[in-house]
């Protein structure tokens, strides 16, 4: 299968190409620089995916996918871990999983005490802040609310999905997928639609550590199946998603 490979965005356009195009992509170095963190202490955080519990709530009846979910608020440029809560969707924006509250193991202590953590997501956080100061339309009033998800989607029974829903929003301000590690597989196309028009385009993440970043409101996303290319083919990323002042499901930030 003939792989499309992204066309990546250096630090200087990103703002103005997810102003135009609702998306971008950041390879490993501009990610590092983006974050302000050590390439090496970057690249040390990959085998946190080992492990993992699997997700219990997959409707299609898969085993594939094993997960974790945390919590966090950033304001006055400080991040603070947020008390453990259910990941809720309303079905308007996840119609296979949307109106349950799922409960997932807590990303490891391990992982959330390293610096490079700190890092990645107030970067984050910052370029949601940035991105909505930006748009006049949009009126940021009180803390970002992030939620972090480690996946890995395997295919010991054949195929995996990494978005068993089909193509969505996510009912936030950004999203970011980073593409932790993928091996022995063939497939997992990345696919962005204009979500108010007809354009998209398709591309295939493969650079460890590499960033998809989607301006939720503006464009809809979706991940294709994964196959095995020889045994023990996996995929890992780490989906973050940002929203102003209140978790989804709340009224307001507590």
């Amino acid at each position: 299968m003939l792989e499309y490979l992204p066309t990546t965005t250096s630090l200087n356009e990103l703002l103005p190409q997810l102003r135009n195009r609702g998306y971008a992509v950041l390879d490993f170095e501009t990610v590092v620089r983006w974050a302000g963190c050590s390439a090496e202490n970057l690249l040390a955080l990959s085998p946190d995916w080992v492990g993992m519990p699997k997700d219990a709530y997959l409707k299609d009846g898969g085993d594939y996918r094993s997960r974790r979910h945390s919590c966090f608020v950033y304001e006055h440029g400080q991040l603070r871990l947020a008390p453990a809560r259910a990941h809720w969707q309303p079905l308007d924006y996840n119609a296979l999983h949307g109106g349950m509250k799922r409960w997932f193991d807590p990303i490891a202590s391990k992982t959330l005490e390293q610096q490079v953590w700190i890092d990645l997501l107030s970067a984050f956080a910052r370029t949601a802040s940035d991105l909505c100061l930006d748009d006049q339309s949009k009126q940021v009033d009180g803390p970002w609310c992030i939620e972090a998800h480690q996946f890995r989607i395997d295919t010991k029974n054949g195929i995996g999905r990494p978005t068993p829903e089909g193509a969505h929003r996510d009912g936030v301000d950004l999203v970011g997928v980073f593409m932790v590690d993928r091996q022995n597989i063939k497939g997992g196309e990345t696919r962005v639609f204009d979500a108010h028009g007809t354009s998209g385009e398709r591309f295939t993440l493969t650079e460890p550590w590499s960033l998809l970043l989607l301006d939720d409101a503006r464009v809809i996303h979706e991940t294709t199946p994964i196959q095995p290319t020889a045994e023990g083919g996996y995929r890992d990323t780490l989906v973050l998603t940002c929203r102003a002042g209140a978790f989804q499901g709340d009224k307001t930030n507590s």
